[in-house]
């Protein structure tokens, strides 16, 4: 294994994914207290009761265990959504619930999202790996919000959007130049000027 680069966890056995698992665990627990700043790699190997070294065989930095804390994240509400798909008679409010449902999750704990969403920012190899996991997860929640007869294409197209329009309302609001409630607002305006015009 190169310098930098962590071990894929498709070759992790189960012990090591349960210890990859107590390190995220550590990392949202002192992102959620004390945001960015907070998540040290020592502490993360103190709380987690993983030794330092051993960290840096599965992360390579405090910005890929957050980026891998978001990606998990973003897996428990594909998942949330499966269980419960939405019910709503359109294509547009279907989007809407479903990014209302990610937004509310983020807003809970304001502390640990604007740290996941800065570690995102990160031009670490590992985050960005972590980037394609997270959009591809993304994209699969959207897709619930589509009928089977909606063209693909244009539906890829949508949600490719959206997607990006998400990221960049979430970075202005953990940079601090918006409120989240602008998150919600610009996702669902997004939602409304994109599916709409197919629904008339």
């Amino acid at each position: 294994m190169a310098a930098g680069q962590a071990e894929p966890t498709s070759t992790l056995g189960r012990s090591q994914a349960a210890r990859r698992r107590r390190i995220v665990a550590a990392a949202i627990e002192l992102g959620s207290t004390g945001g960015y700043e907070a998540v040290q790699m020592r502490d993360v190997s103190a709380r987690s009761d993983v030794a330092l070294g051993t960290i840096y065989r599965y992360f390579s930095s405090k910005d890929h265990v957050l980026a891998a804390a978001l990606v998990q994240w973003v897996t428990d509400l594909e998942e949330q959504i499966a269980r419960r798909p939405p019910r709503e008679d359109t294509a547009t409010e279907r989007m809407i619930d479903i990014l209302r449902r990610a937004t509310r999750t983020m807003e809970r704990q304001p502390k640990l999202s604007a740290a996941m969403i800065t570690a995102l920012t990160s031009s670490d190899p590992n985050v960005i790996a972590c980037q394609t996991e997270l959009s591809a997860t993304m994209a699969r929640a959207q897709d619930r919000a589509f009928s089977e007869d909606f063209d693909p294409e244009t539906r890829a197209g949508i949600v490719r959007t959206l997607s990006w329009v998400w990221y960049a309302a979430l970075v202005a609001w953990a940079s601090g130049w918006t409120g989240f409630n602008s998150v919600g607002e610009e996702l669902e305006t997004a939602a409304r000027l994109l599916i709409d015009p197919y629904e008339a």
